[in-house]
């Protein structure tokens, strides 16, 4: 609250338009990191009154990096697509973001959003996305895989992104000791079915018990704490054990 105040006392002292704009995306990133519905709108909405009254093509273009965003974050993957794919040429939101990173939120959504034909003109043939795929070679596979209907590869894809949903789990469970599965199923916005469906997969690699009567997932802090202090402990013997080294020599 108290840099949003700040933030709206230094708008109103500002004149300049392209500073006042610059504001604006400050608050548009406080309200992204909160997911405050309102702020993005009501800032969006802001940043766009003002870019009509004169803002130049480089804020223009970050805008919609920032509305891709967000629409991401509702799953409005179409209009994501869209706003990505028309600022792949002209990126310059790195205090979002690096290049790679938006490329690669940029093929995800396409391959979510778009039909063959626009898939293949717009990202397949595209040469800055192309050009960064080449970097990026889970992301190349996983695009390519799927236009070029080498289905067993893109399922291979699939279960390299599971490892990924397991990292988001493992996340959000440290910080409980238990948890219902409808609070679960809210926080990565899925149903409980799917929540319950993973336990043969994601969450049965994750060290918890399931109450499914109750439909409470209780996790094993202790057991997770023990085997973070090993690890710790490992490190800690190690970078010792090189110090030593070193006074020896």
């Amino acid at each position: 609250e108290g840099a949003l105040t700040a933030f709206r006392k230094t708008y109103d002292k500002t004149v300049a338009l392209g500073h006042r704009l610059d504001i604006v995306f400050y608050l548009l990133r406080i309200g992204l990191f909160y997911m405050d519905n309102d702020l993005i709108t009501r800032n969006t909405e802001k940043a766009r009154s003002l870019i009509e009254e004169g803002g130049d093509w480089d804020r223009r273009n970050r805008l919609k990096v920032y509305q891709g965003l967000y629409c991401v974050a509702i799953r409005d993957f179409k209009q994501a697509a869209e706003l990505f794919l028309d600022t792949v040429s002209t990126f310059t939101s790195y205090e979002l973001m690096d290049y790679k990173t938006f490329v690669t939120y940029t093929v995800y959504v396409s391959m979510i959003a778009l039909d063959r034909p626009d898939l293949r003109e717009k990202v397949i043939k595209g040469a800055e996305i192309l050009e960064v795929l080449h970097s990026l070679p889970t992301v190349r596979q996983y695009l390519f895989s799927l236009y070029e209907c080498r289905y067993g590869v893109f399922f291979q894809s699939l279960g390299k992104m599971n490892e990924m949903r397991i990292q988001a789990y493992s996340q959000l469970l440290e910080s409980y000791r238990s948890l219902t599965l409808g609070y679960m199923a809210e926080a990565f916005g899925v149903g409980v079915e799917f929540i319950d469906h993973s336990r043969g997969s994601s969450l049965g690699k994750i060290t918890l018990q399931i109450d499914k009567v109750n439909e409470i997932v209780e996790t094993n802090r202790k057991n997770w704490q023990y085997q973070e202090t090993i690890k710790k402990g490992d490190l800690l013997l190690n970078r010792v054990s090189e110090n030593l080294s070193r006074v020896h020599q």
